[in-house]
């Protein structure tokens, strides 16, 4: 007898396989599970902007007769899994909006690469999820359709600018999902949401098909509950692709592989689990960042973080203090960059070649005024204005030239710490989830929520991010309580996500201790709409 609809949300993806493999379910049974957990919860969370349903009833029935779940196929290792992308990158025949007005009926021609490579997986897609307007901000309180609650309460922010994804998991409406991070969009929700995310090294993931916010920041990762489910997402996911200039050449090779960091590989990943957290830990030398973990981290948030480092300890592997020097410049150097790259990528939507267009203009420069000013909005306005700015003539020697220097100076830092250390750590974001509102009139405190995030973006490095504990908020309302489940989630409580980095292409020696971490934790902290999970920090 198949399972309970309700038992299958919040599985991992290893725990769908297993019952797919033994035929306790079939496919379409756990694609229905989590199109149910999608319309009972969706209208308290607003996780996504547009569905595909019946495509994914399609490829959930094309597998159930075609495909041979007991064998395992290393080709196809997300078979029969629900996953959500993130609204920035095409999927064919789908709306791709990017959370702003100015491509509200844009329709995709074709697949973004990682997208591509999801289908080739086996994975169902369920639909397209919200986010900051083309990924500008720290909350996805910047989309032009609707704000994303957090599955934990719905009167906090889920994170940004990838907040639909994270919070999609969190609630148990899809297994996995893909997020972009250009400044910490991956790592932030996750902490939020209480999931694991990752940003994988700058290069491993195909950008061709992700709309560009910052081209040499801007990377795709993933989501899960589990880190092993993010491992298996990410090896589906990544690879490299002739269509992206940047990608690297087999990036988990051995040819590639130059510090003979472990290759992110099925086997890998499943050999994870033969192996105690200690046995994985053992020699492992991890910096924690002392200046992400002093003035303007939030007491409850650096106690987590400080109790992660002895567990780590206990278990180890041994934690030293480390300094980057240039840390401090790395968020105006970011705030140059990522604007100055935004001014010239969003050049591209003008009204001309497609998305939305002002009729009414009565010649061609109105035209682009009218269709730009109506269909951006106030954030985006305000990054595309100042990268112009650091590009402009007598500004680019003193602003941009100079934030490229000091990005390098950044990244010189981090070299000289991983000559030395296999892995640095600190917390993910400063605080826990902050309310609605609380920072939108504050840009200045918007902004440095990614302030621990940034660095990995400006030196290309692989970063992760995974509950390490609750923290106080400074309240908790939102969800009745006649929603919650009894006991679930402590009161005025919200997760705390812990931030590992590696150097370059150590993105499996990463997964390795984070699992090791996670398993050692064992900690569940589950958003309070999944019925079958708990919290137990």
């Amino acid at each position: 007898m198949s399972p309970a609809k309700g038992i299958l949300v919040g599985k991992t993806i290893s725990q769908l396989k297993g019952l797919l493999a033994a035929k306790e379910v079939s496919a379409a049974e756990v694609l229905a599970s989590h199109i149910d957990q999608i319309e009972a919860h969706e209208s308290d969370i607003k996780a996504f902007l547009s569905f595909s349903f019946d495509e994914a009833r399609n490829q959930a029935n094309e597998l159930d007769k075609n495909f041979d779940f007991k064998a395992n196929n290393a080709q196809s290792p997300l078979a029969g899994v629900p996953v959500a992308i993130k609204d920035n990158m095409c999927a064919i025949g789908t709306k791709t909006t990017c959370g702003s007005k100015i491509l509200e009926n844009f329709v995709a021609p074709y697949d973004a690469q990682a997208v591509v490579n999801l289908r080739n997986s086996g994975a169902v897609i369920l639909g397209k999820t919200n986010l900051d307007e083309f990924a500008m901000g720290s909350s996805t309180e910047n989309s032009a359709f609707q704000r994303t609650k957090n599955p934990f309460d719905t009167a906090y922010v889920p994170g940004g600018s990838s907040g639909g994804s994270a919070a999609a998991v969190a609630a148990g409406f899809a297994t996995a999902a893909l997020g972009s991070d250009t400044g910490g969009s991956i790592r932030q929700p996750a902490s939020f949401c209480g999931v694991v995310g990752m940003k994988p090294t700058y290069g491993t993931v195909s950008r061709f098909g992700l709309v560009a916010f910052a081209s040499s920041l801007d990377q795709i990762g993933p989501f899960g509950r589990s880190v092993e489910d993010v491992a298996l997402t990410l090896l589906a996911i990544a690879g490299h692709d002739g269509k992206d200039s940047t990608s690297l050449k087999d990036p988990y090779s051995s040819a590639s592989n130059t510090k003979n960091f472990p290759q992110l590989t099925l086997p890998f990943i499943e050999g994870l689990s033969k192996r105690s957290p200690a046995e994985l830990l053992k020699g492992t030398k991890i910096g924690i960042i002392k200046e992400l973990i002093g003035d303007g981290i939030e007491d409850g948030v650096k106690e987590s973080v400080l109790s992660a480092t002895k567990l780590l300890t206990s278990l180890g592997a041994q934690v030293e203090e480390v300094s980057i020097p240039h840390a401090k410049y790395a968020l105006p150097v970011y705030y140059i960059l990522a604007t100055a790259e935004a001014s010239a990528n969003l050049a591209r939507f003008d009204g001309v070649r497609y998305g939305l267009r002002d009729l009414e203009a009565t010649d061609i420069l109105s035209m682009y005024n009218e269709t730009r000013e109506a269909g951006f909005g106030a954030e985006v306005k305000l990054r595309i204005m100042l990268g112009t700015y650091a590009l402009s003539s007598g500004y680019y020697d003193a602003y941009y030239k100079k934030a490229q220097q000091v990005r390098r100076l950044i990244t010189g830092d981090f070299d000289r710490i991983f000559a030395n250390y296999d892995l640095v750590l600190s917390p993910t974001a400063p605080s826990t989830a902050f309310k609605f509102d609380e920072k939108t009139g504050d840009p200045l405190q918007m902004y440095l929520s990614d302030i621990a995030t940034i660095p990995a973006n400006l030196a290309g490095l692989p970063g992760i991010s995974l509950p390490c504990g609750l923290a106080p908020a400074a309240s908790s309302s939102g969800i009745p309580a006649n929603k919650l489940p009894a006991n679930k989630l402590p009161a005025n409580k919200l997760p705390v996500g812990l931030q590992l980095l590696g150097a370059p292409l150590s993105d499996a020696l990463l997964i390795k201790v984070a699992y090791a971490f996670e398993q050692a934790l064992k900690l569940d902290c589950s958003a309070p709409m999944l019925a079958n999970s708990s919290v137990s920090c």
